[in-house]
């Protein structure tokens, strides 16, 4: 048995635990924002071997719950790679984990040609091949200064000590 056997097997009667991941270094719960924001960073699901990342819509917010880089795109794409990074990072992953991400733009239209770019170069730095698959939706964002956000799934196998 191998490949996609082999996992289907190993969950078939694989108890499901959950729990709520963050990094406190680089993102403060949604909880602590001065209107309070009743979700988790991001969610682990374990079922048997298989580790999931669910991570929440992440945006360029630094670990007081302050928006940062207001009206440069590339820059608040990049913490919020970054911030995404720290996440992972936190439990064990890396981008090389992330099997899709979901983007949302405030502009799309004035903002996609920079996003590809920055996404491009992103992955690229990364070493990532393949890329995640991914999709890119115009949105209102929580926030009127925020110009992206992401959410990213990873999925990984625990590392047996």
């Amino acid at each position: 048995m191998g490949g996609i056997e082999e996992i289907l097997a190993s969950l078939k009667n694989a108890p499901i635990e959950k729990r709520a991941i963050t990094n406190l270094e680089v993102l403060n719960e949604a909880y602590d924002y001065e209107k309070p924001s009743s979700f988790a960073r991001g969610m682990r699901i374990d079922i048997g071997e298989v580790v999931i990342l669910l991570i929440s819509g992440t945006a360029s917010i630094d670990e007081q719950g302050v928006s940062v880089h207001i009206g440069d795109f590339p820059a608040q794409m990049r913490r919020t790679y970054y911030n995404i990074t720290k996440l992972l990072e936190a439990e064990g992953a890396t981008w090389h984990d992330i099997v899709r991400t979901t983007c949302y733009l405030r502009d799309i239209d004035r903002d996609y040609d920079v996003f590809n770019i920055e996404r491009t170069k992103f992955f690229k730095e990364q070493g990532l091949d393949p890329v995640p698959a991914s999709t890119g939706i115009e949105a209102h964002l929580c926030r009127p200064e925020l110009l992206i956000e992401m959410e990213a799934i990873a999925m990984f196998r625990k590392v047996k000590s």
